[in-house]
This record gives structure tokens, sequence and C-alpha cells, in this order.
């Protein structure tokens, strides 16, 4: 390989739609209107078509989005949410910044996502609602946790932030449960160019009141019926994930379309390749995510062949320090051995096939 291959390149992107994206952010800077302006509205709107949902609500980010959904349903201290322990430390963070207790029930190995038939055993008097993460662009059995959520009377928040455009059964990730909530992170594949999230909803007064949580409170200036956030999305922000909009359902094809080479590619009986559920689903590949058993002597084998890569996730949640306070005493076996196995190759829409192609050699090569 004569160019440098990046685990992920957001200026090629920004290339494909930089005439619109400079346009917009010069019309909105000569506006004086810099939040919740039209460009927000918009996206709200246009966001709720895409995915089927009657409302959303953007904020500052998808760690936001999770604590808002949080605090609208009024979980707080002394309840307990059931969530993933692979996922980003944000989805426990919010849980805990609501003043409840993170529980963490085991993964499915095959595609990292919360195991369904581990949930039911966590549930009690304290919880309050589950939390499932659509992991690297895939949606999780979100049919049966929302089976769960009805048997128990439980609420049910989506974390979206790595599943924009992924679909369970023709129906996209963020509209089974209460909320869905989605994060615009840079290198998310619907990403803005610093941070962003957003809510979906179909409840006319939750909407109502998470406009109201995301600035400060309340809707008229000095009327504050909340203690709330100030955790609203600015118009360059909103203008730029418009501008991905329109393209983004051929960036997704593109993802597929590597994932289906890599699939096709990659033979190594050491490597593991991502699992996609059977059903009438589809993943959006966020991440490509393989498992080897040997991952340090693996990724030293990669860096020698200058092929970067990412580990999501390398520590359980329960074991993060910030949650020591908690004395979990998991021993979750398949968190803790896909936490030891998992490495994430690059993907992203502008990857070249001839990168493509040499990423997968040297895979096969390893032994």
């Amino acid at each position: 390989m004569n160019k440098k291959i990046k685990i992920f390149d957001l200026t090629e992107q920004y290339k494909s739609i930089s005439k619109k994206v400079n346009k917009n952010i010069l019309n909105i800077l000569k506006s004086g209107q810099y939040i919740l302006g039209k460009n927000v509205a918009e996206l709200e709107d246009k966001f709720s078509k895409f995915i089927g949902s009657k409302y959303s609500i953007s904020c500052n980010s998808g760690t936001d989005a999770l604590v808002l959904s949080l605090r609208a349903l009024d979980i707080g201290h002394g309840d307990e949410v059931i969530t993933s322990p692979f996922t980003y430390f944000a989805t426990a963070e919010a849980i805990v910044l609501v003043g409840a207790k993170p529980v963490f029930a085991d993964i499915d190995p095959r595609t990292f996502n919360i195991d369904y038939r581990n949930i039911e055993k966590y549930i009690n008097k304290r919880t309050k609602a589950i939390m499932p993460v659509h992991l690297f662009g895939q949606s999780a059995e979100i049919t049966q946790i929302k089976k769960l959520c009805s048997k128990h009377r439980l609420k049910l928040i989506e974390d979206c932030a790595q599943s924009f455009g992924s679909t369970k059964n023709k129906k996209h990730t963020g509209t089974f449960g209460d909320f869905g909530c989605f994060s615009f992170f840079p290198t998310k594949n619907l990403g803005c160019a610093g941070d962003g999230g957003m809510i979906t909803t179909d409840s006319l007064t939750k909407m109502k009141k998470l406009k109201k949580l995301r600035n400060h409170g309340g809707l008229v200036r000095n009327i504050h019926e909340y203690i709330g956030y100030n955790s609203r999305l600015d118009e360059i922000q909103a203008s730029i994930i418009l501008a991905k909009m329109e393209i983004i359902t051929n960036l997704d094809k593109k993802r597929n379309h590597i994932a289906q080479l890599y699939r096709s590619m990659i033979d190594n009986k050491l490597v593991t390749i991502p699992y996609e559920t059977e059903d009438e689903s589809h993943h959006v590949y966020n991440q490509y995510t393989i498992k080897v058993k040997n991952r340090v002597r693996f990724t030293k084998y990669l860096e020698k062949n200058l092929i970067p890569f990412g580990i999501y996730y390398p520590i359980p949640i329960y074991k993060q320090k910030a949650l020591k306070n908690f004395k979990y005493k998991c021993n979750l076996k398949n968190t803790e051995e896909v936490t030891k196995q998992c490495v994430s190759i690059p993907i992203y829409p502008e990857l070249k096939n001839d990168a493509i192609k040499y990423i997968s050699q040297v895979i096969n090569k390893y032994k």
C-alpha cells in the first residue's frame, strides 16, 4: 500500500458535501440565528420522517439524549436500569448521572448486544427501565426486549448512538421503545462536526417535557418548570447533519458493500468476522468488529503491516473505577471474553477497494 490507511477519514466525506455545507454555514452566520432556528426544526422533522417516529427532539450529545430521556421518565435515586456491560461508558454514565443504578446483563457473543435471555433474572421492584444498546450498527433483539418491558411494566430506552438507519424486521431502531437516543459524534455513520444528539418518541407529552428539559426546564424565557439542562443543538451542526442526511442512504450502501467485501475476502480460522442476524434486519456497520483470541499478538501484527485498528471496548463497564462505589461482583462470561478478543478494523464509506483488499490479505496471512 502506497497510501496510508486510516481508521476513519472525515476529510474525504467533507469534500463530497463541502460546497453545500460551506454555503449553509455562511448563511447561518449572516442570519444571526445560531440556536434552535430553522435548521434545527427542519432536522427534527426530517429525522422523524426518516426513521418513522412521531417526534424528534435534538440536544447537544448522545449522552444528553440518554440523560434527558431518563429524566423525562422520572427515573432517579433508588431506581435501577438494566443495560449492557459492553458499550461506551456514556450508557451507564447517564444512568448514574440521574441518580439511578446501572444493572448489567451479559451479552450475546455473536452480536455483541445485550442478550434478552439474560435480562429477566435481574428484574426486581427497583427496576424501572431496560436500556439496550444497538452496538456497532446492528439492532439488539429489541422485539424480545420490548416483550419483557410489557410483561414487567418497564420503560424502554434504546441507545441508538451507533445505529442510525439500522432496522429490525424492517422497523428502525429508535422506534420500538419509549425513547430512541442517537449521537451525532463525528465518527458516527451520521455525524456532525462536533457534538450533537437526538431523541425520538411517539409521546406528545414526553416530547414537550424533553423540549423543556433541554432548555433549562422551560420554553418561555425566565419561566422554569424543571431543573433542566443547557442541551441545545446549534444551527451549524444541524445544517451539517441535514447535508449528510441527503447522502446517508448512499453512504450506508457503501459501508455494507465494504462489509460484504470483508466477508468474502477474509478467510482465517483464527479470526471471527461479524455475525449478522438472519431475520429481516439491516446492519449499518458503524464499526466492523472481528474477534481474535491472542489480541496483543494480532494487533502488533496489524501495526507492523501499517493497518490501524480500534478496540471497542477493552474493559467491562462494571470494572470501571468510576463505578467502584456500586461494588459490583459481576463476572459475565461472554462480556469478559469479548472484551479481550474484539478488534475493529477500518470501515468508512470512502475506504478504497485496494485498501480493503490489502487489509484482508494481511489478516489472512496471520498465523
